[in-house]
């Protein structure tokens, strides 16, 4: 690492828990970002500054005035502007060291595949099952891991999946089939808090570089199959733990 480098994330290298050798890690990995909004804008924000080397940015959709009070890395300027586009003009602003590669294109079955594959980890903050559902059958056919997080009006969950794990659920052991279709709530309808949205989407990137620094010793378990329910009227957070489903059709039939 540069001297430039060095000084840029001392802060992590100090710590016992990241490192020299964590901190290198980080900058060797590969993080795929799903959906550019709510979630997607503040954890794109901490991966930069953890030193991700290589994002993948996608999102097909454009900025809108709406967006503003909670999507951090947008403003008046980027309004009319793809997502994609816009946050890798903020990385670009922010560190331009880092590699980035955008898909402004929606997400479908037939497409995810191709772009998962190289990725370390897929960070999923879309709004519809259909979607993740999609994410998370790519993921564990590619053998990447999967954060999964969701937000709406004062409630959040963040979950940590690894179906293609022996022992280990997939996003679709957690919601079933049921949900392959376009129909989750929308923020449109229900509203959100903004800083809710900030904390889901801070700690999905928590996660993300618990994760990652995972194999220098790092920051403890990866938490695969540990769901965290995120409360802001309380406020507080608990932990489930999800169960592999034999019968699942993602992951059921995945062997080592």
């Amino acid at each position: 690492m540069s001297a430039d480098r060095l000084d840029r994330y001392a802060r992590h290298i100090v710590l016992p828990e990241i490192g020299g050798a964590g901190q290198a890690a980080l900058a060797r990995s590969h993080v795929m970002l799903v959906g550019l909004g709510g979630i997607g804008a503040p954890a794109l924000q901490y991966l930069a500054g953890a030193g991700i080397g290589q994002l993948t940015l996608v999102d097909d959709d454009k900025v809108s005035a709406s967006n503003l009070q909670r999507q951090t890395i947008y403003t008046v300027r980027d309004i009319g502007h793809g997502k994609a586009v816009s946050a890798r003009r903020w990385l670009a602003n922010f560190d331009d060291r880092l590699g980035v590669t955008i898909h402004d294109t929606r997400i479908t079955a037939d497409n995810v595949g191709a772009m998962v594959s190289g990725a370390d980890l897929v960070l999923d903050g879309t709004d519809n099952f259909a979607t993740r559902l999609a994410v998370s059958d790519a993921c564990t056919t590619a053998r990447v891991p999967l954060l999964s997080a969701a937000v709406g009006r004062f409630q959040g969950q963040v979950g940590a999946f690894a179906g293609h794990l022996p022992d280990q659920p997939c996003y679709r052991c957690f919601v079933g089939d049921a949900f392959d279709a376009e129909d989750c709530d929308t923020c449109a309808e229900d509203g959100v808090l903004g800083a809710m949205v900030g904390w889901v989407g801070t700690f999905a990137a928590m996660q993300a570089v618990r994760i990652l620094v995972s194999g220098t010793g790092g920051m403890g378990d990866s938490g695969w199959g540990k769901l965290h329910l995120m409360d802001g009227l309380k406020p507080g957070m608990r932990t489930l733990n999800i169960a592999k489903d034999p019968a699942c059709r993602g992951c059921g039939a995945i062997s080592v």
